[in-house]
């Protein structure tokens, strides 16, 4: 049986087979989904991680988490829970990440 490869294909992360995405890449999917929605919207973090590698997202849960962090020290960006502005330290549950206000 023959694997075939597409030259040039970048539309994922091949499970297992490639790097992790760096934090500046993670950094990078996080704007360019922010930037495709209205500026008052937000996203997932696993909106990022399944962008980044459809068929093995659930390990860069916590890298993509800690890349909106790090816009958060930033200023870029703000962390919500239920619509309100939390502290990514001490938050648990589902998160939600948007252009800071």
């Amino acid at each position: 049986m023959a694997l075939r490869v597409g030259l040039g294909d970048t539309g994922g992360m091949a499970s297992g087979a490639e790097k992790k995405p760096s934090s500046a890449e993670l950094t990078e999917k996080i704007r360019e989904l922010l930037s495709a929605r209205s500026s008052d919207s937000s996203i997932c973090p696993s909106d990022v991680a399944r962008a980044m590698s459809p068929d093995d997202w659930r390990p860069l849960m916590d890298p993509v988490r800690e890349a909106a962090g790090a816009m958060v020290d930033a200023g870029e960006v703000d962390i919500t829970q239920k619509g309100e502005v939390v502290d990514l330290a001490t938050v648990r549950g589902p998160i939600r990440i948007r252009w800071a206000r």
